[in-house]
């Protein structure tokens, strides 16, 4: 046994310096310090020595092990700083080029949109994406038996409460607002809202809305058109053309909808704005009484507009998108033109 110790040793030494490539000492891990390699079957011979030549033979295997062990450590580092030396590098190539980061272009059009009604006067407030009955349906003066209420038009949450959903509008936020200050009031109310609706060309069943909430003594229907086309102004140009539409929404009364010439066929009609020439942008009306009401406010003292606008209709608008699907695509050749 002590002379297969020494043969083998011969071995490991004479392998060890014909080593000149790191395949060559990857072979030479594999067939002797692996835990089926030459050394582990040597210790596996040991049991069958006698008492007197085990020790004898351990300790021959023990400093084989550990010499070809540290051999190929050195190898390995040496290996290993030739090949980070050697490497080919070719400094005349140009450097890499870093790409600015930019917002979404649904995101550039809300924050424009914040900042001209903040020159507006107006403050910025927001709620939670989950919300009760009350403040999404009740406190709005929806009727129980009201569509919006149905499944096929809102995403319920299975709770132990049972009243909780995804809010179909950020309206929620003016309750919330009107409940814990004092008029006057004056304040925008941008997020995410949900509706459980069919995906199309011009509809999602997530998107943004940004809505907006005056409150105060003798506001009149007047002082709301006059907003809503300073905004119209300053988001689409001065020559933009608009029109209102009377329209009926349970928390304001009278209620209108506006509507701005559609992009894509210039009024002529296409299958965004349904062939009608016009796109609708917004929604708008007078609190409603029993909204005020509901909120603490006595409608006898004061008065208020509120109006909604989608900001991927906004953004369709502004980019010349004829797809709202295509904003979250994630098709980086229509991201990167924003």
């Amino acid at each position: 046994m002590i002379d297969k110790i020494k043969d083998l040793a011969e071995e490991i030494k004479t392998s060890i310096n014909s080593i000149d490539t790191a395949g060559k000492l990857e072979e030479f891990r594999l067939k002797h310090l692996v835990k089926k390699g030459t050394i582990q079957a040597h210790f596996d011979e040991l049991k069958t020595l006698s008492k007197e030549l085990k020790p004898i033979a351990g300790k021959e295997l023990n400093q084989l092990r550990e010499f070809a062990q540290n051999a190929y450590n050195s190898l390995l580092e040496k290996f290993s700083q030739n090949q980070s030396t050697e490497l080919d590098i070719d400094l005349t190539l140009p450097g890499k080029s870093s790409f600015i980061g930019r917002f979404h272009p649904v995101r550039q059009i809300l924050d424009e949109m914040v900042e001209i009604f903040i020159s507006m006067g107006f403050s910025v407030a927001e709620g939670p994406d989950i919300e009760d009955m009350y403040h999404n349906f009740d406190a709005l003066n929806f009727p129980p038996e009201h569509p919006a209420r149905d499944m096929q038009d809102t995403f319920f949450i299975t709770s132990e409460r049972g009243d909780l959903l995804l809010r179909t509008h950020t309206s929620p936020v003016q309750i919330r607002i009107m409940e814990n200050q004092m008029a006057p009031i004056r304040t925008i109310m941008p997020g995410r809202v949900y509706r459980n609706e069919a995906i199309s060309a011009r509809s999602l069943a997530e998107f943004h809305q940004i809505e907006g909430l005056y409150i105060d003594k003798d506001v009149s229907f007047a002082e709301l058109k006059g907003t809503m086309i300073v905004f119209a102004q300053k988001m689409y140009g001065f020559d933009s053309k608009f029109r209102f539409r009377p329209s009926f929404f349970p928390f304001t009364e009278p209620s209108a909808e506006m509507d701005i010439t559609c992009f894509l066929c210039k009024g002529k009609g296409c299958r965004v704005c349904k062939y009608s020439g016009w796109l609708e942008i917004a929604g708008c009306g007078l609190v409603h009484p029993n909204v005020l009401k509901n909120c603490g406010i006595e409608p006898e003292d004061y008065s208020g507009y509120a109006f909604g606008f989608g900001i991927e209709r906004v953004a369709m608008l502004r980019t010349g998108i004829d797809d709202i699907r295509l904003f979250y695509d994630n098709d980086i050749r229509v991201l990167k033109q924003f």
